[in-house]
């Protein structure tokens, strides 16, 4: 495999970290504030599993450290199906496990941390409907409907069971349980949670309320998150202004409400106008992604006291007017939204772009996918942010890999 003139082998590896902590709507390490610009590879754990295949993982982080990096949100789940890492309820395949330990022992050495999602809303690594698929072949199911992931006894007691062993997984590589290993950044309790038979949103925030506060008992040690888009619920006075469409305020999820939740540390927010609206001219989806963004700070500053994280966005190039120019517009007006708020000292903390692969990686291309050295704007603008976030407070002196990326001589 080619992956680009990026020298990587010859990249400065880094074996120290510090837990990253929040103080109010920031992010800190060592006391000092810090900012994120991060990407998703959600397919770390899925590529480690194969030799053939574990190549890319490691070509993959350091590819992110070369560009100033800090943070990768990945899945730590795959549920039922093909190198499935939970097999059945409880049950978990140890060869796979053991690629999870590799993906966090590489990305240590490359001080890159990682955010990791515990389940999938949508049914990709089978997600919740495969929790409910287990407990109706046991019988033991309350109902067939997806959502009773939230609110079946057994299915949580399934989810609970899988989430204790995750943090208290004991590295095979490095000896660390994941609960202590700083090198996780933070923890998502589900990747874009909606509960459509409950519009309200009781369903999910009950278990949103139950499931935070299970991983604190068990972790006291790193950041937690519940995964959402950023949609406002029907009590939100912002549901009709600022929401893409009437539809997104009936998903049973409330941006507000399930972010304030006891236990959550930082809010998610993801960006995908294309998807949201399909009348709408590229020009008008731009002006709407300012508007959410902003908006999203504003409840971080005002109402969550909590920073709020980009965790997603993309711009499909499966649009009928699509260009590559276009994309590049898109992306650099949310990264300089960003950026902005951390010049001001606003919750804005970070923002993760959708999604980076490496060549030879076909059957994972989907219509947001970059190889990042193959789309030079895109390569020149994430190191470009990635420099100029960690110039705000004289930042560039925590990090031996920002200062030799960002230093003046480049």
């Amino acid at each position: 495999m080619s992956f680009g003139d990026l020298g990587l082998n010859s990249f400065p590896r880094q074996l120290e970290l510090d837990f990253v902590k929040r103080n109010g709507t920031q992010f800190t390490l060592d006391g000092k504030v810090l900012y994120i610009n991060g990407w998703n590879s959600y397919w770390l754990m899925v590529q480690s599993v194969e030799e053939d295949t574990r190549p890319r993982v490691s070509a993959m982080l350091q590819a992110g450290a070369k560009m100033g990096l800090t943070v990768c949100r990945t899945w730590a789940f795959n549920d039922g199906g093909y190198n499935a890492l939970q097999i059945s309820p409880g049950q978990f395949d140890e060869r796979v496990f053991k690629a999870l330990d590799y993906v966090i022992a590489e990305a240590r050495q490359y001080g890159i941390r990682l955010l990791l999602c515990l389940v999938n809303n949508l049914q990709a690594y089978g997600g919740k409907t495969q929790y409910v698929k287990w407990a109706w072949e046991e019988s033991i199911a309350l109902s067939s409907s997806n959502d009773s992931f939230y609110f079946d006894p057994s299915i949580r007691r399934y989810f609970k069971n899988y989430v204790k062993a995750i943090l208290t997984r004991k590295n095979t590589i490095t000896g660390i349980e994941y609960r202590n290993d700083p090198t996780i950044f933070g923890w998502e309790l589900m990747n874009e949670p909606r509960c459509m038979s409950d519009p309200f949103g009781d369903t999910l925030q009950d278990w949103i309320e139950e499931m935070s506060a299970f991983v604190r008992s068990i972790d006291k040690n790193h950041l937690l998150t519940v995964g959402l888009e950023g949609f406002y619920g029907p009590k939100s006075p912002k549901k009709s202004t600022m929401n893409p469409e009437a539809w997104a305020s009936t998903l049973g999820s409330d941006f507000i409400r399930n972010s304030k939740s006891t236990n959550i540390d930082f809010a998610s927010v993801h960006i995908y106008p294309d998807h949201w609206f399909h009348d709408q001219e590229f020009e008008d989806k731009l002006k709407f992604v300012s508007k959410w963004m902003f908006s999203h700070i504003e409840d971080g500053d005002t109402e969550l006291k909590r920073p709020v994280m980009f965790t997603e966005f993309g711009l499909s190039d499966q649009n009928k007017d699509f260009q590559l120019s276009q994309r590049d517009r898109l992306y650099q007006t949310i990264l300089d939204i960003m950026y902005k708020s951390a010049k001001k000292n606003c919750a804005g903390a970070g923002a993760f772009i959708w999604q980076f692969l490496v060549e030879g990686m076909e059957e994972y291309v989907d219509e947001f996918a970059i190889v990042p050295w193959g789309r030079p704007s895109i390569h020149k603008m994430m190191i470009e942010q990635s420099c100029r976030l960690a110039r705000i407070k004289g930042l560039i002196q925590q990090s031996g890999n920002l200062r030799e990326l960002c230093s003046p001589r480049r």
